[in-house]
Order: structure tokens, then sequence, then C-alpha cells
């Protein structure tokens, strides 16, 4: 015991002697085990803020849209694709929809140069979306019967475009649709499932109707909720229902299961950083066996003096095998608390669940300390079979 703590004494003053070297040394496993740190806790992250969205708003949430035809432009749904989807047994609830085209949205006249430039989505929609969509309102209500008996020119505004149009909760607003002024009775809150909806404007479809389509009005996507553990064969039997065989094609996407694809698409980022991270670790071990082996040369008196002293080839390997392990140790302890900082940045930013598994900084550690040996191994030996005589004509 007393051997060892003579020779971690002589390892770290032989590392601390050139403070500069060392924290070099150490930048290779701290970047790699970073990165990776980095990596798999920030996917990590985002899958956990995905299976908590997930059970929020429920895995049994069908989209049913038209699909385009060779040459076929703005393809839709047939006109009563909704009462056709309630005609599948384990459907539980439908909304119909219609994304209308060229559709200008100003909050104001006056704003028209900066907003006319700018897309808005305008919807035409039902009174079930909200059900269907399980979404509260932000404030207000949401398009109602009467609206849609009347024809009455109500809107209701997802929460990102009243942030736009700096709306106030209760605030009497008028919005402009192709010049027809709408009055915003409601603003819907975030749509995880469909984003671009967060900047939208919702208008019954009747008024839409009377306003914008110069022919009757169809729908072109129908948001279904079913049974739960139904989705996969209402999904087949919804296709067959609406069609009917007839011209409009029809394609069906389970939500849920569009949220893991992109969690896919997210391991495979993972894989790419892990790789990249790997690649920096071993970079940072042919910098440890290059500059250990130069430090060899430049401590060859040192190593002469000892082995003269009585210091055996191995206590010679020993040490600068274990200054090897010093620097993989704090390398990787650093790397790990840079990769904890950054999966802490991104989580903050992106607004994910912070997930980060009970393994990873110890093998993130492990795997620095086993690099940084490795690549000892080389340097150690050769300072080993110094000879005593031999450091003289290099030192």
């Amino acid at each position: 015991m007393a051997k060892f703590r003579d020779l971690f004494g002589v390892a770290i003053s032989g590392l601390f002697a050139r403070k500069t070297r060392t924290l070099l040394l150490m930048l290779g496993p701290m970047i790699g085990v970073g990165a990776i740190i980095a990596a798999v806790g920030l996917t990590d992250s985002a899958k956990g803020d995905l299976k908590k969205k997930v059970r929020e708003l429920g895995t049994n949430l069908i989209l049913v849209s038209a699909q385009s035809s060779v040459g076929q432009q703005d393809p839709t749904l047939p006109p009563d694709a909704a009462n056709r989807a309630l005609g599948v047994r384990s459907v539980e609830k439908v909304s119909a929809i219609t994304q209308l085209q060229n559709v200008i949205v100003l909050p104001y006249e006056r704003a028209r140069e900066k907003f006319e430039t700018v897309p808005i989505p305008v919807v035409a929609t039902d009174t079930k979306l909200p059900e269907v969509l399980e979404v509260p309102l932000v404030s207000g209500r949401w398009i109602n019967e009467f609206d849609t008996d009347t024809l009455s020119r109500a809107a209701v505004i997802g929460i990102g475009l009243a942030r736009e149009f700096n709306y106030l909760p209760g605030e009497m607003r008028t919005i402009e649709l192709n010049g027809y002024k709408y009055a915003v009775v409601g603003v819907i809150n975030k749509i995880e499932l469909e984003p671009a909806f967060d900047n939208a404007v919702f208008i019954s479809t009747k008024a839409a109707d009377k306003d914008f389509v110069p022919n009757d009005i169809e729908p072109n996507k129908v948001y279904v909720r079913t049974a739960n553990g139904a989705e996969s064969e209402a999904a087949d039997a919804l296709k067959i229902a609406i069609s009917l065989g007839g011209p409009q094609e029809v394609q069906t996407e389970i939500k849920a299961a569009a949220l893991e694809l992109a969690a896919q698409s997210d391991r495979q980022l993972q894989m790419i950083v892990i790789s990249m991270g790997l690649l920096a670790i071993i970079v940072g071990a042919l910098g440890i066996a290059n500059v250990m082996s130069i430090s060899v040369i430049q401590r060859s008196a040192e190593i002469g003096i000892r082995r003269a002293l009585g210091h055996s080839r191995s206590i010679i390997a020993a040490q600068f095998l274990l200054e090897s392990l010093i620097v993989g140790l704090f390398g990787g302890i650093l790397g790990v608390l840079l990769g904890i900082a950054a999966i802490g940045v991104g989580v903050w930013i992106a607004g994910w669940v912070f997930v980060l598994a009970s393994w990873l900084p110890a093998a993130g550690i492990a795997l620095a300390i086993f690099i940084s040996i490795a690549a000892g191994l080389y340097p150690s030996s050769r300072a080993a079979k110094l000879e005593p005589l031999e450091t003289l004509r290099l030192g």
C-alpha cells in the first residue's frame, strides 16, 4: 500500500508539473465523452418528451387525408366522409376539415404589407375538432351550431397567431380574410400533433363555402378517434369506408406512429453524434500516446535516476500507466459534466423532459479510462525499457 501511495504521488507530481500539457491530454477524453453523453441524453430526453405527449394525446388518433393522383391538384374527400367514417365500428369521434387556399389573413388593413407575404393557414371546420383532437381553448369559445346555421363570420385562432397578432384574452377583435371581417371568438391551445394549427385561423365550413369556395366545399382531411387498441384495424377499414371504390384516393396515418417515426430519426442522429464522439476519443487517445511518448524522452533523466536507485521496469511502466489512468479519469469526469450541461441547455431550449440514464456517467468515465490506458501502453512500455546509461544519451 505504501508503495502504491508513493507511486501515485510521483504520477500526480509528474502531471501537475506540466499543467498545460495535462489539460491538453484531457481534452480528447473530455470532448469525446461529452459528445456521447450529450447525444444519448438529448435523444433520451426527446424520447421522454415524446412518451409524455403520447400519454397526454393518446395513441388512438387517426388522420384520414385525400391523396394526390397524377395530374390532380388539391385532392378532396367525399362530402360525407365524416359520416362514412362514423360507420366504422371502432370509430368514436370524427371531425372533418378543409384547408383553404389563397386566403390572405390580416389583423387589420394597415398591416397588409407585413402579413400579406406570410401565408397563414385558414381551416374550414365543423364544431367537433377540439373534442376530437382533445385540445382545450385558451380563451373564448369554439365555433358552434349557431355560427354554422346563421353563416356568421366567427373565427378561432391558434395560440401562436394570437401572440403574433397581440391578441388579448376577451378582447373584441376582428381579422380580415380576403377583405371579409371575421370576429375572433376564441383562441385554441397548442396542438402538439398538428403544429401548423398553432398559427392557423379556423372558420365554419358553411362560412367558408359562402365567402371563399365557388362550388360546394369538400373536406380534404378527417380526424378520427377510435377505441383504444383498435387503431391499426380502424386505419385499414377507414380507407375502404371513405373511398367506397370511388375516384378519391385515401390515405390514413396513426398520429402516434408518426411521432415514433420522428423518434427513430432522432435515434439515427444519436448514432451519428455517438460515432463522432468515439472518433474524438480515438483522436484524443492518439494524442495521449504521442504526447506521453515525447514525455518519456523529456523525462529520461528522471527515469534513469529512478532506475539507478533500484526501481524496477514494472514500477516505471506502472507510473506512466497510472498517469494515463488519471488523465482518463479526470477527462471522463469533465466530459460527463460537459455532456450533462449540454443536455440541460438543450432541454431548456426545446422544453423537453430531462432524462439521463443512471448508467451513462459511469460508462462514459470507464470508456475514457479504458481509452487512456490503452493509449498509455506504448509510452509506458518504452519508458520501462530505458536503461540508466541510455537515458544519459537521450537526456
